[in-house]
């Protein structure tokens, strides 16, 4: 009420500076609090732990959680914490994890044309500059963008666990000896198709029951890289292992599209450039590293056996249909393929 002295006046004015102060304010207050948003990154896989993949993570969770100055606050599930693989899969298609790793052929039902690209089916790898002159360049391009429209994630980049071996109860040295052989395999049509024509009995089975799998008889043998084989200690219920390198097997690191597109975009440059910087170091430990690996295996009692040149080339002969066989699911498949071989 104005009782002719102004004081009503006054008093408005007051309010008014006040509130006039305080929405000059808002813009700041809300600068500040946008710069001290969060975003959880979730990174879960089923690389073993102490694995050069499995270091690699814990760089890569380091490396943002440090560059995003605690923006991303990212945390690292390895060896299955989070659940096997096909549950890592599907989490990181919805967003209920944010990052993993798998190969390029764990998407051959959804796109079939990028399967080719984990290895599938298998011997299309020649040697490791191969698979650089693939990943490392136009056409890995092509793959994380083919996977981010049909599959909800963007190979942002790609390390790898790197040449696959036969480890099994009882030495594997040729097609006899590996004929009936109860080996595990991803569970992925393109994997047993391959053991089927080497005449073993292929077993999909989940990542993580590999170990009980052999411990019980289910399986007499798996493949895989020496990394694994050590870390998981799969050595400890099968010791011998035959260097085949019969696949090859690239690890695309796997972020959910949807929650890439959240982050600022500092953050989201962040994300990709420190995967590739750190993948690329994992590549190059990876390397430098499974010669030592399988020296390691030797000194906790694998027996190691080989397969010569001659019976390599019969494993490769019995496969080489599955090349035809996979590029049947679509044309784009076969172009794929194609494109992979002719950079051998």
């Amino acid at each position: 009420m104005n009782d002719g002295s102004g004081n009503s006046f006054i008093f408005n004015r007051r309010r008014l500076m006040k509130t006039g102060l305080v929405a000059l304010a808002m813009p700041a207050v809300f600068t500040r609090a946008l710069a001290q948003e969060k975003f959880t990154c979730k990174i879960a896989h089923s690389e073993a732990i102490g694995s050069p993949l499995t270091n690699a993570f814990e760089r890569w969770a380091a490396a943002m959680n440090e560059g995003s100055g605690g923006r991303i606050d990212a945390q690292h599930f390895p060896a299955s914490q989070l659940g096997g693989l096909a549950q890592l899969l599907e989490g990181s298609r919805i967003g209920t994890i944010q990052a993993t790793t798998a190969g390029p052929d764990s998407e051959e039902a959804i796109a079939p044309e990028i399967a080719a690209f984990g290895g599938a089916p298998g011997f299309i790898y020649k040697d490791e500059a191969h698979v650089d002159r693939v990943l490392q360049g136009p056409l890995g391009e092509e793959v994380s963008q083919i996977a981010r429209e049909k599959t909800g994630v963007e190979f942002v980049a790609y390390g790898e666990s790197g040449f696959r071996h036969v480890l099994a109860k009882t030495p594997v040295t040729d097609l006899a000896s590996l004929s009936g052989l109860k080996i595990r395999v991803p569970e992925l049509r393109v994997w047993v198709d391959f053991w089927k024509k080497l005449g073993a009995n292929p077993t999909p089975l989940p990542y993580s029951e590999q170990y009980s799998a052999l411990s019980t008889g289910i399986i007499d043998g798996l493949e895989s890289d020496y990394f694994s084989v050590l870390g998981f200690k799969w050595h400890e219920q099968a010791a011998h292992v035959t260097p085949t390198y019969h696949w090859f097997l690239p690890k695309a690191v796997r972020v959910n599209a949807q929650w890439l597109d959240s982050l600022p975009e500092d953050l989201q440059t962040l994300v990709r450039t420190s995967a590739k910087e750190v993948f690329a170091e994992q590549r190059a430990e990876n390397r430098a590293k499974a010669d030592k690996a399988l020296e390691d295996l030797k000194a906790v009692g694998v027996t190691v056996h080989s397969i010569d040149a001659a019976e390599r080339e019969k494993w490769v002969g019995l496969t080489a249909p599955l090349f035809d066989e996979f590029g049947q699911k679509s044309a784009k498949t076969a172009e794929m393929i194609a494109k992979i071989r002719s950079l051998a």
